[in-house]
Parts: C-alpha cells; sequence; structure tokens
C-alpha cells in the first residue's frame, strides 16, 4: 500500500492564508511547497484550485477566531479537513512567523500531535443554524411581548 499523499498546512489570518504543502510519506525530511493567498472569495477559489492541482488529499489548518469557517466551506468535498485547536500548535515564544506556523502544523499532523476540534457536517450545521434562529427569534417576540 503506497502511503505517499500531499497534505495542506494552512495558518489562518483574518485577511491571509499561509499554505504549505507537503508529502507526508517522507519519514523526517519535508520538501513543502509554499504560497500566499488572501481571504476572498476569489483567492479562496484559487486556493481549491491550486490543492487540486497538487492533488492535496487532506488539509489541516487552525482554528483561529472564526476566520477558518470560510476557508473551510470552501474546501469541504475537495479534500479531507482536520480543524486544530490553536493551543495545540503553539511555537515557542518569539517564534510567530506565517510559513514557519504552516509547516509545523502540518509536521505535527502527520505525527499524530494535534489536539482536533470537532466540526460537524454541512446537514448539521444548518440545523443548528435554524435552531439557533428559531430560538433568538422567540426570544424576540417574547422581549418585545413583554
Amino acid at each position: 500500500m503506497d502511503r505517499s499523499y500531499l497534505v495542506a498546512g494552512i495558518d489562518v489570518h483574518k485577511s491571509m492564508l499561509a499554505v504549505v504543502v507537503s508529502d507526508v510519506a517522507r519519514e523526517g525530511e519535508f520538501q513543502f511547497q509554499r504560497r500566499k493567498f488572501g481571504a476572498t472569495a476569489s483567492e479562496l477559489k484559487a486556493l481549491t484550485v491550486w490543492l487540486d492541482e497538487q492533488d492535496v488529499r487532506e488539509a489541516v489548518m487552525e482554528s483561529t477566531a472564526q476566520y477558518w469557517k470560510p476557508v473551510w466551506q470552501q474546501l469541504e468535498g475537495h479534500c479531507e479537513l482536520f480543524l486544530a485547536q490553536a493551543h495545540s500548535n503553539r511555537a515557542p515564544r518569539g517564534r510567530k512567523r506565517d510559513f514557519a506556523d504552516a509547516e509545523r502544523l502540518l509536521r505535527r499532523h502527520a505525527a499524530g500531535e494535534l489536539i482536533l476540534s470537532f466540526v460537524p457536517n454541512a446537514e448539521q450545521r444548518l440545523w443548528r443554524t435554524m435552531t439557533r434562529s428559531k430560538h433568538q427569534l422567540t426570544r424576540d417576540r417574547v422581549r418585545l411581548h413583554n
């Protein structure tokens, strides 16, 4: 069985994504391809096209605030996605660099050292959104009635 496949590590920021791609089969010797993308819809589409061209099968990103959500929605269905909790990919003090963070994210994912967050599937997310909206509308109606 060939365990050679490409994985992307994505360091997500408000207006920029640092993306590195590497083959995870080689023990200890990662060769990274680096690319920077914006966070607009057209840039996220370009990211999807680039990852498809690279034949990436898995992508791991850090759960930074809410900025990961549009990236997740764009990449969903194109590759297997993982969301790492930020504290499990913490860098040594004073060493915060975008591509280095994405590389460390990829290395730790390959080694199984990351703490991953649960992200419900698309249908379940829709049901949760509808339930929250209904609950909020009910609260608003009661507030206005009072």
